[in-house]
């Protein structure tokens, strides 16, 4: 999996202009919208092209889901129904955009990535989730399905979220939440993958391994990148330097600026980790390539004496008094025998085999 996208934006495009950035196939716009206030809740879906959704101050908290970013006409229509800077759609649709928050004054501007963890594949997805907090709306836009959001929309829609009593700056609090408890679940996989690592690098420690090593230390680079920039983001929002965040969300914020922290601390434990085993997968190579060449030099040493003798015995000479003797083929294999012998006992007292 590309951890890395390359902009396909031609140098000196004017800035705001709308290019799709992203790994993944475009999909068609579909978006939602949720509203709940009063005790009732109202989910629909609805067709951006024909139309803004109607939002009223006094109507309670309104939820926009937005899957698919890649429609220039339907970005810029959205920007055009709530405001958005020209900038902003541009960051929308670059799906390969750095993690941050922006205030606009009427409304914030957030970036994250979504971690999921691909069962099929035994690696980490990402995607990028914009989302756009108002006064009484949260948008949230992302480039495919799956959902990630899903549970929070179920407890919207029975009625046991706790949203339902809070404003619109809780529900995208909520949002938030979810996404950093996906990284734990991700975490624990690439937990789980590194002991089953660590176990093979005791007993085989093969080039596929190897390989393995390398693949899970690339994607422990990448989460390390999403979320060191997220600790900012949520350190941001619970600073309340904007009146869109009240004071009554503020320790929901302190508590997920604290699991972002817990989630850069398994992460940094589990880069350490990996460092070290790369290093264990080198020195148990190397301690392998020496036990070979050990090997081989034992039996150069004890071969080295015996090729003498029969070098000695190999030349030509007429008047060698131990060609004529009826006991020499014997007597010279017995102490070629005897002298490998020796050496033999000898390596094993000093501890060389």
């Amino acid at each position: 999996m590309r951890k890395l996208l390359q902009r396909p934006k031609a140098p000196g495009l004017e800035p705001g202009t709308l290019v799709h950035v992203g790994e993944r196939k475009p999909q068609e716009p579909r978006a939602t919208v949720l509203r709940y206030g009063d005790g009732r809740v109202e989910e629909r879906a609805i067709d951006l092209c024909e139309g803004c959704p109607v939002i009223e101050a006094g109507a309670g908290i309104t939820w926009i889901s937005v899957t698919g970013i890649a429609d220039q006409d339907v970005l810029e229509r959205l920007g055009e129904c709530f405001g958005l800077h020209r900038l902003v759609l541009e960051d929308i649709m670059n799906a390969d955009q750095r993690v941050k928050v922006d205030d606009f004054g009427d409304y914030l501007y957030v970036v994250v990535k979504a971690i999921e963890w691909r069962e099929a594949e035994q690696e980490i997805g990402s995607e990028q989730i914009s989302i756009v907090l108002g006064p009484h709306f949260v948008i949230s836009l992302q480039e495919a399905d799956p959902d990630c959001f899903a549970p929070l929309r179920e407890r919207l829609i029975a009625g046991k979220a706790r949203a339902l009593e809070m404003g619109a700056d809780f529900l995208a609090y909520a949002l938030l939440d979810l996404i950093v408890d996906r990284y734990f679940v991700a975490l624990e996989k690439l937990g789980d993958e590194v002991e089953l690592m660590e176990d093979d690098l005791i007993e085989d420690p093969s080039p596929e391994l190897l390989q393995s090593i390398h693949r899970v230390k690339r994607e422990m680079i990448f989460l390390r990148k999403s979320t060191w920039p997220l600790r900012e983001v949520v350190g941001a929002l619970e600073r309340r330097e904007t009146p869109l965040i009240t004071h009554a969300v503020a320790p929901y914020l302190r508590d997920l600026y604290d699991h972002t922290v817990q989630v850069i601390d398994s992460i940094e434990a589990l880069r350490d980790l990996t460092a070290g085993m790369l290093d264990i997968y080198l020195s148990s190579v190397s301690n392998r390539l020496n036990v070979v060449m050990k090997l081989l030099a034992v039996i150069g040493a004890v071969f080295m004496p015996l090729t003498f003798i029969v070098g000695v015995y190999g030349m030509n000479f007429q008047l060698m008094p131990e060609l004529g003797w009826r006991w020499g083929y014997p007597v010279v294999l017995t102490a070629m025998a005897g002298i490998a012998g020796w050496m033999l006992c000898a390596f094993r007292r000093r501890g060389w085999l």
